[in-house]
């Protein structure tokens, strides 16, 4: 996370301010926020650009009517948020359900949205002072809202699965044990409707239950490699 603008908005002004921005900086909306991201780091982007290969084969193999859209926003139902996953797997059978999709590429329901992925950054990045208040902004990385903010709300939306990559060790011991070590975790919503995570690191096998046949380990995923 790195900006912060000074004023809350709603997520109709937040799709105003995007339409007066360039289309190479990056902005998503924490509740009433609007959030300039970092540029990515080229490791993350290798991770990202390998997962969305090998889910997209694993798509086409079990021929399900799934896509990897490059740019979607997910927007919590009644809340002045809008996120930009890393990788995102899209139902193509439920974006008739969708009202906002056709004209502006936006996912607002759970059966629209299996599974989503956030690789956790690496990037700091310094920012000038906010205008007309010149006040300091924060500098910092975007773990905690990937293990916190964006956990809560994909989880309430009801997204059956979340990854969180986090190739650096960026989140805290509580989150990935002691010593810290690269981690993936994967949580999978349960029946009363919470998440429910397991971790894996090194040599493990992933086990993601929208794709239980994926035959990945998490030092290929880091490395990216077959």
């Amino acid at each position: 996370m790195i900006k912060s603008l000074q004023k809350l908005f709603t997520f109709d002004e937040y799709l105003e301010f995007l339409e007066t921005q360039p289309e190479n900086i990056r902005y998503e909306l924490h509740d009433g926020d609007i959030i300039q991201m970092p540029p990515p780091s080229g490791k993350h982007e290798q991770i990202v650009a390998f997962l969305t290969m090998m889910l997209g084969y694993e798509c086409l193999r079990l021929k399900l009517y799934y896509g990897i859209p490059k740019a979607a926003t997910v927007k919590p139902e009644n809340k002045m948020s809008g996120y930009y996953p890393d990788v995102l797997l899209m139902n193509f059978s439920n974006l008739a359900n969708e009202p906002l999709w056709e004209k502006q590429s936006i996912l607002s329901k759970p059966d629209s949205i299996p599974l989503v992925i956030e690789v956790v950054s690496q990037c700091v990045a310094r920012v000038p002072r906010v205008e007309a208040t010149d006040e300091p902004v924060r500098v910092s990385t975007n773990w905690r809202d990937d293990y916190h903010k964006k956990f809560a709300d994909y989880e309430e939306m009801g997204i059956q699965e979340y990854w969180i990559v986090d190739y650096a060790a960026l989140g805290s011991k509580e989150l990935i044990g002691d010593p810290k070590q690269p981690t993936i975790t994967i949580y999978s919503l349960s029946d009363e409707g919470e998440y429910r995570g397991k971790q894996f690191r090194g040599d493990d096998r992933i086990e993601s239950p929208t794709f239980p046949d994926l035959n990945l380990t998490v030092e290929q995923i880091f490395s990216v490699r077959y």
